[in-house]
């Protein structure tokens, strides 16, 4: 014990440092201890790491910050994207669904023409239960070929142009699309054994425009495959009734509305770009598709932040920590921002480098931290960054999501006491189906909730 600690003589005569535990710690720690005696005492055999040291109350207080409850209430009926697609395009089709470089689509608009290229993929084999190929960089075009595929019934899934052949050859193998959608110049790293549909084959115009039956809210959305930095990439199935409870869940923290301008600054293959579209297509808002150009330049992002007045913004830590910068170097044309809520999200945010941004943007935008990964359907948990934050370095992840639980555990997937280091098990509507093709990683990772 550090000599200048303060320590309490108990009745054992041992010294208890007052600086890191108060009375009742030592009396929780107490009970545990007297219960592993209690256990060794009536059956000596037992193993040690078999005893359940925590009580009736430590059980409800974990059970309260853990958000089990929500996981016994009856799951609420769901519907398809295409389904509220369809009741944004009913009630404002005129209103601009897609701004992209200086052209931009209306709600009308994008629905017949993704009705059109619906059409031309069911006529090659698409619909529920099979899945489409995405070839395409950010781009008006590459929504309406998400929209188009969703329709058919069938799973989108999204090939990076930016990733090597070798990775777009093997989730091709993977997922066995009955077709890719891609242009004429990327098309051609797919080889001859692949259908390739072009964006701008004359073909898809030649299509009807009229609607398609919607799919099941069961259906699966979108197949997205996992870095594979520590293995085998894995393509995880995500359904439509994810994807919407994920939108209903986050509307009620965020106040999400018709009037809302998002951006999206993420491909298509990295899963924050679901919560930027379709956040954005499914309250009825405007969509800013960024140029990769600009996602690269955070002046550039700053001044298109600026003049598409953009009130929804989605960032990596790294990507904002460079806008920051071009912020601080443009402060008058920072203070004609119009953001409402900047959320993070793809790696750990380091809540002390917010602190120029805090102070010169003081109440609005609101800025959130998520965590969450390709398994638990974009975002898992919920943190609004405060300025008492600036201080820390440690990200805060905060809480579950409404209808999701957290559960700390140990390697026999028992919770472990407060202040013990676990395993962070998520729980609830959120769950991907699993790992496409491979039954027993998907067993072993997607295990009964304790």
């Amino acid at each position: 014990m550090d000599r200048g600690r303060r320590a309490r003589r108990d009745r054992w005569g041992g010294g208890i440092p007052t600086d890191v535990f108060d009375v009742a710690g030592v009396e929780v720690l107490v009970e545990r201890l007297r219960r592993v005696l209690e256990v060794m005492v009536g059956d000596p055999g037992a193993r040690v790491s078999s005893v359940d040291v925590l009580d009736v109350v430590e059980y409800a207080r974990l059970d309260g910050w853990a958000n089990r409850a929500v996981l016994s209430e009856p799951v609420a009926t769901a519907v398809s994207v295409p389904a509220v697609f369809g009741e944004h395009v009913a009630r404002a089709a005129e209103a601009v669904a897609i701004s992209c470089e200086g052209r931009s689509m209306t709600y009308g608009e994008l629905d017949e023409a993704s009705n059109r290229l619906a059409h031309l993929l069911i006529g090659l084999g698409a619909g529920p239960g099979e899945r489409v190929g995405l070839l395409l960089n950010r781009s008006a075009e590459a929504v309406v070929a998400m929209l188009g595929v969703l329709k058919t019934g069938a799973a989108y899934v999204p090939l990076d142009p930016g990733h090597p052949d070798a990775r777009i050859g093997f989730v091709l193998g993977d997922a066995a699309p009955v077709a890719v959608v891609s242009t004429a110049q990327l098309g051609a790293r797919l080889g001859a054994d692949v259908v390739v549909v072009d964006v701008d084959d004359p073909a898809i115009a030649a299509q009807p425009s009229t609607g398609l039956a919607v799919p099941s809210a069961e259906d699966i959305a979108y197949l997205i495959y996992t870095s594979g930095t520590t293995g085998t990439p894995k393509g995880v199935a995500v359904t439509h009734r994810n994807v919407m409870r994920l939108l209903d869940v986050l509307d009620g923290e965020l106040e999400l509305s018709s009037g809302q301008v998002w951006s999206q600054c993420h491909s298509l293959a990295f899963d924050f770009s679901v919560w930027e579209i379709f956040g954005a297509l499914l309250h009825g808002g405007r969509l800013v598709v960024v140029p990769d150009s600009v996602v690269r330049s955070p002046e550039d992002l700053h001044a298109l932040l600026v003049g598409e007045q953009v009130n929804v913004l989605s960032q990596t830590p790294s990507a904002f920590y460079a806008l920051q910068t071009a912020d601080a170097l443009q402060p008058e044309r920072g203070q004609q921002l119009k953001l409402e809520t900047v959320v993070f999200g793809g790696e750990a945010l380091e809540p002390q480098r917010l602190r120029p941004w805090l102070g010169s943007h003081p109440g609005l935008p609101r800025m959130i931290n998520m965590y969450g990964i390709t398994e638990t359907t974009v975002h898992a948990s919920f943190r609004e960054i405060v300025d008492g934050d600036v201080d820390s370095a440690v990200s805060p992840i905060g809480v579950p999501l409404a209808d999701l639980g957290f559960f700390v555990l140990d390697q026999w997937l028992r919770p472990v006491p407060a202040g013990v280091v676990g395993e962070l098990y998520v729980a609830g509507g959120g769950l991907a189906c699993g790992y496409v093709g491979r039954s027993d990683l998907t067993a072993s990772r997607f295990v009964a909730c304790p």
